[in-house]
C-alpha cells in the first residue's frame, strides 16, 4: 500500500481533493491512503454479490453499489470505501442527493457492507485493516452487518451488530449463509468464495 503526503481535517476538504491520478484511496485519519489494484478474484466475488442483491434479493441498483465511501466515527477524519454496499432506503436516498459517492456522517448507514480480503495474516496490513479496524469502525457507524469474505482462509464471516459490537459467525464449503438482516439469502460459503464454480 502507497501512503500519499495529503492530509485532510474534514470531508469537505477531501471531496474538493483533485485526485488527477484516479488512483483508488480511501481516508484514515485523515491520511489519504492509496489502495493497491483489487485482485481479479476479489472483483468477480465482488461484482457475483452486486448481481445477486439485485437479481435474487429483488434490490435497486441504487440499493446496491462498489466505489461508494461512508464516512466513519473516528478521533480523525475517515472514509472507507467496502468492496460492496447494501443500503437502506434512507441511506440509499441520501446518498443519492451527493455530488460524490460519499455517505457523510450525518446520513443514515447502510444496512450492509462486505469486505473481500486481500491475502495477508494477522499483523499485516490487508489483514489488519479488515479484520481489526474496519470492524471497530464499522460497528461505531452502526451498521447492521459486516461480512468478511476471505478466499485465502475459505472462509466467509457474517458479523452482525449487538449492543455497539459485531458478533461473528463463519461458514465454509456448502455451509448456508445466514443473515439477520437478509434471512432469505439462499447462497453458501462456497457459492461465494468460488462464483460460477471456478477455483
Amino acid at each position: 500500500m502507497t501512503q500519499a503526503k495529503t492530509r485532510f481535517t474534514s470531508i469537505d476538504e477531501y471531496l474538493n481533493y483533485d485526485n488527477s491520478k484516479n488512483a483508488r484511496h480511501e481516508l484514515v485519519n485523515g491520511e489519504l491512503i492509496e489502495l493497491p489494484n483489487e485482485d481479479p478474484r476479489n472483483l468477480i466475488i465482488a461484482r457475483f454479490l452486486l448481481i445477486y442483491f439485485v437479481t435474487q434479493m429483488g434490490l435497486s441498483l441504487d440499493r446496491v453499489g462498489d466505489k461508494q465511501q461512508i464516512a466513519l466515527n473516528s478521533s480523525e477524519v475517515t472514509a472507507r470505501e467496502p468492496d460492496l454496499t447494501v443500503h437502506s432506503e434512507a441511506s440509499a436516498a441520501a446518498l443519492l442527493t451527493q455530488t460524490q459517492p460519499l455517505l457523510a456522517i450525518e446520513m443514515p448507514p447502510p444496512l450492509l457492507v462486505i469486505e473481500v480480503v486481500s491475502p495477508g495474516n494477522p499483523g499485516s496490513p490487508n489483514y489488519d485493516r479488515d479484520y481489526v479496524e474496519k470492524r471497530k469502525e464499522y460497528a461505531a457507524r452502526g451498521i447492521a452487518e459486516y461480512w468478511l469474505i476471505d478466499p485465502g482462509r475459505s472462509v466467509v464471516l457474517v458479523l452482525t451488530l449487538e449492543n455497539g459490537n459485531y458478533k461473528g459467525r463463519e461458514f465454509r464449503g456448502n455451509d448456508a449463509i445466514v443473515s439477520l438482516i437478509f434471512p432469505n439469502v439462499q447462497l453458501t460459503a462456497a457459492q461465494i468464495l468460488r462464483p460460477g464454480g471456478g477455483g
